[in-house]
Parts: C-alpha cells; sequence; structure tokens
C-alpha cells in the first residue's frame, strides 16, 4: 500500500469512552485497531458520572479497575437537595455509600464513588493503542473482504471490520440508512456548566438538586474538590454569578470552564450491524439521561462485540459470530432505552425508597437488574427486582460471583477466554475447567465475556440458549 493508506484489522471511527473501551478490550484479546476522532483531543466536559458494577468488572478484567477507583471520587453522601448547596441536607443520603458498593455480594467491583467520564478516558486513552486525534471519517465502502474508508487528512483505510463509535448523531449510522426506534428529543434543553471553584468543606456528594428560583439546577461533582457541572435551564450564557447563588457563597471565586446545551434523546438503531460495520454506544442507541445507563450500556456494547471480533479475526470462529452481536445487544438497547424513559418521566421509580410495587405497576425494572440483569437469548427473568435471583447460572446470564479464594472471583477465573465451571472434578474437556468447591450452579460453559453459554446440568429451553456454539467437548471421567 501507499504512503496514503493505512491497513488495519479493526477501524474505530469515535475516540469517546466506548471507542477507547473497544481499542482497549481489543488489544486485550491481541488485535492491535486505529481510532480515530474528529476532535482535537479529549472532551474536557464530564458527560457522564456514574459507572456501574458492571462496567467496572469490565474494567476489572483488563487491569483497570485500581486505576478508576483511584480516579474516583469517595463520597459520604450521594443525591442530596437544598436551596442553595450551602443549605442542603448531606445527612438525607449519608448511608448512600454502603448500600450502593459494600454490600453488593453479586459481583466483585469494587469503586468508591463516582468517576466522571472525562476521567474516565483519560485512563482508557493510555491503553487503547493507536488512537489519533483530529481524524474524521468521510465515507467508506465495503465489500466481501472488509472496508475501504476515506479520511479527514487525505488518507484512505482499509480495514477487515469497522466498528461507528461516532455519537449520537452517527454520520456512518447516517450513510448506512438506518432507522431509529424511540420516542426521540425529550425533555427541554439543559445547559451543562463546567467549573472551578472550591467547594470545601460542602463536600463529597454525588449531585445536589438546588431548588433557588434564581439558580434551578443540579450541582454534579467531577473531582470532588474543584472541578464541578451546573446543570439548569438557561436561556442566556452562563455567569459566575449564576454558580455562587447556587452554591450559596457570594464571595466564591469561580471559573467557568466550558459550556453544552443538549436535549436528552431516547432511540435505538434498528440495527446495530450492517454487513462488516457494527454500531457501538451512542451511534447505536441513545438513552435517556437518568439512571446512568447510557455510558454503562456502550461499555457493554463494546465487551460483547470485542471478543468475537477476535475470535474471527484470529481465525478461532466463522464469521458468523460476529452477527450475533446485533441478535444480543439490541434487545438489551431496547430494554435499557425504554426503562430510562420511564425513569425521566417519573424520576421517584429511580430515587424513590421501597419502590417495589410502584415499580411493578409502572413496567419499571430495578436499576441492578437493568445494569447487570439482562439475559441473552430472550428467556424471563426470575425477578425484575432482586438481582441475585436472576443471575442463577442460566444460559443467557452472566456468571455467578463467589469468592474463590483472597480476592479472586469466579468471574476472574474466566479469564476472558471459553472455561468450564464445576463442582465436579470428574469433569474433562480441551478446554480450561475450574473445579469450585460448593459452586451450587451444576456444570456451565462459560464465554470469554463471562456469560454462560450452556448448562450440563439443567434442563433449558433451546430458545434460551445463545446462538453461539461452544468449543470443545465435554465428559465426565
Amino acid at each position: 500500500m501507499n504512503g496514503n493508506t493505512v491497513s488495519t484489522e479493526v477501524l474505530i471511527a469515535g475516540g469517546g469512552s466506548v471507542g477507547l473501551m473497544l481499542a482497549v478490550l481489543l488489544r486485550h484479546h491481541g488485535i492491535e485497531p486505529l481510532v480515530v476522532e474528529e476532535k482535537p483531543e479529549l472532551s474536557p466536559h464530564p458527560r457522564a458520572t456514574g459507572i456501574g458494577s458492571r462496567s467496572v468488572e469490565i474494567l476489572r478484567e483488563v487491569g483497570l479497575d485500581h486505576a478508576v477507583n483511584d480516579a474516583a471520587v469517595d463520597l459520604r453522601a450521594g443525591k442530596i437537595r437544598g436551596r442553595t448547596l450551602a443549605e442542603a441536607d448531606f445527612t438525607e443520603n449519608a448511608q448512600w455509600k454502603t448500600t450502593t458498593a459494600a454490600a453488593l455480594t453479586y459481583t466483585p467491583a469494587r469503586i468508591r464513588g463516582t468517576c466522571a467520564q472525562n476521567r474516565l478516558d483519560r485512563i482508557l486513552v493510555t491503553k487503547a493503542g493507536h488512537v489519533q486525534f483530529g481524524v474524521a471519517l468521510d465515507s467508506f465502502e465495503q465489500d466481501s473482504d472488509g472496508v475501504t474508508a476515506t479520511l479527514s487528512d487525505g488518507r484512505v483505510a482499509r480495514a477487515r471490520y469497522l466498528v461507528a463509535a461516532d455519537g449520537v448523531r452517527s454520520r456512518i449510522r447516517q450513510i448506512l440508512d438506518i432507522g431509529l426506534t424511540g420516542p426521540g428529543a425529550i425533555g427541554h434543553e439543559t445547559t451543562s456548566v463546567l467549573f472551578d471553584a472550591d467547594l470545601r468543606p460542602r463536600t463529597p456528594f454525588a449531585m445536589c438538586n438546588i431548588e433557588h428560583p434564581d439558580a434551578t439546577g443540579l450541582l454534579v461533582t467531577v473531582d470532588g474538590v474543584r472541578e464541578w457541572v451546573f446543570l439548569t435551564r438557561l436561556d442566556t450564557e452562563p455567569t459566575p454569578e449564576l454558580i455562587r447563588t447556587a452554591v450559596g457563597d457570594p464571595s466564591i471565586e469561580v471559573q467557568i470552564r466550558g459550556v453544552l446545551r443538549f436535549r436528552g434523546r431516547g432511540h435505538v438503531a434498528d440495527r446495530l450491524s450492517v454487513g462488516r460495520v457494527f454500531l457501538v454506544g451512542d451511534a447505536a442507541h441513545a438513552i435517556p439521561p437518568l439512571g446512568a445507563f447510557g455510558l454503562n450500556t456502550g461499555i457493554a456494547d463494546a465487551h460483547n462485540l470485542a471478543w468475537k471480533l477476535a475470535h474471527v479475526l484470529r481465525g478461532e470462529a466463522e464469521p458468523e459470530l460476529v452477527e450475533t452481536y446485533h441478535a444480543e445487544r439490541h434487545p438489551v438497547a431496547l430494554m435499557t432505552m425504554e426503562q430510562a424513559h420511564l425513569r425521566f418521566n417519573d424520576p421517584s421509580l429511580h430515587w424513590g425508597k421501597d419502590m417495589a410495587e410502584a415499580r411493578k405497576a409502572a413496567g419499571a425494572i430495578n436499576a441492578p437488574v437493568v445494569h447487570m440483569g439482562y439475559r441473552y437469548g430472550g428467556a424471563e427473568l426470575p425477578s425484575t427486582e432482586d438481582l441475585t435471583l436472576d443471575l442463577d447460572g442460566s444460559p443467557g446470564s452472566r456468571l455467578p460471583h463467589m469468592w474463590v479464594g483472597d480476592g479472586v472471583s469466579t468471574l476472574d477465573l474466566v479469564g476472558s477466554r471459553w472455561c468450564v465451571l464445576t463442582a465436579d472434578p470428574s469433569v474433562r474437556t480441551d478446554i480450561p475447567v475450574h473445579v469450585v468447591d460448593d459452586w451450587p450452579y451444576g456444570t456451565v460453559l462459560v464465554r470469554p465475556d463471562g456469560f454462560v453459554s450452556r448448562s450440563y446440568s439443567q434442563h433449558t429451553d433451546p430458545r434460551c440458549q445463545p446462538r453461539i456454539p461452544g468449543p470443545g467437548r465435554l465428559t465426565r471421567g
């Protein structure tokens, strides 16, 4: 190829959190992608702050969970409210940390608070390999062997596969003429004000509803010390005085660093793949901004797609394997979008206490189940409230977590490869077998992404099985 042509196995268009996460995961599986990002640098704006337990599990898999935990803000209160921050009641959610982290028995994931998306991106980019900023994908064509893309710097990129991680207005999705399903734009336009101010000692907290009539909005922590976001409805340019009013301190020094205006959206692309092109993250789905579902759903997209692409590219699976990406992730995206929309219309379904009956009446699912309880293959969930009942070792569900050693989880045993977990020491197969004492879930075949592919000890409806053939032949004795 000439100097104006670059070659890569996977071209990722978009260097936001999901595009970077996909690059990290592909490299974890031995595939070196090329990431091109239209913006000249990482976004300084937080955008989202809630990293769910399933995302932390994925970060743990690639060895980045400790770095993200270090970048997270240790909180003593979660969501609080007040006329101003100075008047907020910090005891309102004083137990938020213990009830959302330390008490989790279904996951090895631990994160001490919130980690803003811009802080996450700084970590991901260090492990994402070849990332080129200031370069956009202008056009592309695909054939039976790959994709040829024209880049904004005049080069031509040839790739085996193309992944669109180029955001909610995805140019790649538009070129493919993929339709959208969902309510579309919802709510009012919101102004997001990124600012610096020393708010100690009124910290830390995750977010604070400000009820002052001249500065109504939501104050969100970024680093817990100096970096913050104020979300408000505003027809004019934000000023430091607006922030001082919200904080309740007319003397505080405020520096506004950036302003974004956005409106919530709810839609899912009708197809998440066309030929050799795949959609992930906001290019695949826009999730209404309540519940911290959007970023986490995108990270799960990347996790599902990465191992499948790697298996095909390494010659360990037929190309049909990657076609299961749409079949598995599309129903999850629709469910998640619908759940976020329900919460957008009635936030008490998410933030309220003892809301199980109200959620049932509204058709809402408890947040941990939305994040992690879904199943590939369409099987009905045992519970829409209790995640521990959903993680029962059934095909299509995430492998149950058990501690099997000092800081070692059954999820760690998977090691990003096919394996078998069992309590039966007589099980033999040509892939790794992990014998776990007191394992109550029978003998299960586990995929590289930690989802149960098959159960060898229970009768299961074939319609509930993921349409992915498991490798190896399993025998006993």
